[in-house]
């Protein structure tokens, strides 16, 4: 079972709350990289913070919540390695896995219901990556990558 890193600014602080008991009663470990006690936060530095240790360390993936969920992704995928998708829907988190090999998740506190947030995180981490024909493109995403880190 993957290790879990978790984070959010202050307006998905109270979804990642709640989130974080029902990874507890699930059985998953996790580390919290903030904001605590709702205090107004930068989404761009916890997401690196989630993001790093995601990309350092294989037994690992993020969860980042923040209003919307698109700044923490777009920090996210600043970080080599990370694949950070914005989901906002069962659909698009089943792809985000199974085709994209996704490591990391950015969801918005306030876009998305604790239920349907909770449903969503459940279905991302049981769900794997299918390989086959995606493992190809997933390995041109990281090819455009390295394109650019060796400039």
């Amino acid at each position: 079972m993957k290790k879990i890193a978790i984070g959010s600014d202050h307006g998905g602080f109270e979804l990642k709350e709640k989130i974080k008991e029902e990874l507890t009663a699930l059985g998953y470990e996790f580390v919290d990289f903030g904001c605590h006690e709702g205090e107004s936060a930068d989404y761009p530095d916890v997401a690196f913070l989630v993001g790093e240790c995601v990309a350092t360390n294989d037994d690992y993936v993020g969860i980042m919540i923040d209003g919307v969920g698109i700044g923490s992704g777009m920090a996210a995928n600043k970080i080599p390695g990370v694949r950070c998708a914005v989901c906002w829907d069962l659909s698009s988190v089943i792809n985000s896995r199974d085709h994209n090999n996704a490591n990391m998740l950015s969801i918005g506190g306030q876009t998305l219901g604790p239920g349907l947030a909770i449903q969503m995180i459940k279905k991302w981490l049981e769900t794997d990556f299918s390989g086959g024909r995606h493992d190809r493109r997933v390995t041109k995403i990281m090819e455009i990558e390295s394109r650019f880190l060796g400039r």
